[in-house]
């Protein structure tokens, strides 16, 4: 059952995951604005699993697509492992999303409503050892909006170093 928060009964929203980070896709809140977020788990081979372990993915123009009631990662890319030899895993294949229908139904329908987009913020594994992927549905910034984003970075920097001047 999912988690609900107290007050409102809604579904809780996905918090900053715990765990150790695999990957973070930085440039995606650069270059868009995350209304909502929703971790969920990925299906993925045993070469890939090893090779998530080494850090050894980008998910640089990766994102989540809908296919046949389904959500699927596409674009991301896991390196090959060299020991794996001929049971080796195909680096950019789409990797398919595990997630509740309730969750998936309202990501899908919203993404294809509004015309939002499903990118996948950070990949990483529980402290069960569980590889999960923190799921943004965005909208894509203007070139201003980036501006204004890089105008209060260094505003915020400028204060920081000024606060440790004194």
């Amino acid at each position: 059952m999912a988690k609900k928060d107290k007050k409102s009964g809604k579904p809780a929203k996905a918090k900053e995951p715990e765990g150790i980070l695999v990957a973070d896709n930085r440039k995606a809140r650069f270059n868009y604005e995350i209304l909502d977020m929703l971790e969920c788990g990925i299906q993925l081979h045993g070469s890939e699993v090893k090779s998530l372990r080494d850090g050894k993915l980008s998910l640089e123009e990766s994102y989540a697509r809908v296919k046949d009631n389904e959500v699927w990662l596409v674009g991301a890319d896991i390196a090959e492992l060299k020991q794996a030899s001929i049971w080796n895993h195909e680096p950019k294949r789409p990797r398919k999303l595990l997630m509740r229908g309730e969750q998936r139904r309202k990501f899908a329908n919203q993404a294809h409503e509004k015309g939002l987009t499903l990118v996948p913020l950070k990949v990483y594994f529980t402290d069960r050892g569980i590889a999960k992927v923190l799921l943004g549905l965005c909208r894509g910034k203007k070139m201003h909006d980036k501006r204004e984003t890089l105008k209060k970075a260094d505003a915020k920097r400028d204060i920081a170093r000024a606060m440790r001047q004194r």
